[in-house]
């Protein structure tokens, strides 16, 4: 299970220290958190492109759209109960649970139950192991 939210505390750590978009990115005053349910082994997350064809499992160009995510910003793999998370270049990067140090590009970093995943200005997915 994937849920989506607006991440307050993780949006004043990007503007404090300036990052890219910083001053085209603005807070949400209403962001409904979203639950997806995970299905297959390569999930992607981004915003949906009709004019470049995306469509990414996870889109994250729902309004209110953080316009710090990249449309095709990165992946999760899902291999028997390991879970990864690939930045796929994105402009802005990848950081998990509040570090500010962003995951290298193209680089699978393992994530467990539990762990935050932090993309665009904004944006906090949160990964959880349910049964459904």
């Amino acid at each position: 299970m994937a849920t989506i939210s607006a991440d307050r505390e993780f949006y004043d750590r990007v503007i404090a220290r300036k990052g890219p978009d910083a001053d085209q990115v603005g807070f949400p005053p209403f962001y409904p958190e979203r639950r997806i349910i995970l299905r297959g082994n390569d999930i992607s997350v981004g915003k949906r492109s009709v004019s470049q064809g995306l469509t990414p499992d996870i889109d994250l160009g729902i309004a209110p759209a953080d316009v710090g995510v990249s449309r095709t910003h990165a992946v999760l793999h899902i291999d028997g109960d390991a879970l990864t998370v690939t930045d796929l270049g994105s402009t802005n990067g990848t950081s998990v649970n509040g570090s500010d140090d962003l995951i290298p590009a193209k680089v699978p970093v393992a994530l467990r139950s539990g762990d935050r995943i932090h993309l665009g200005g904004w944006t906090t997915i949160v990964f959880t192991r349910e049964q459904v």
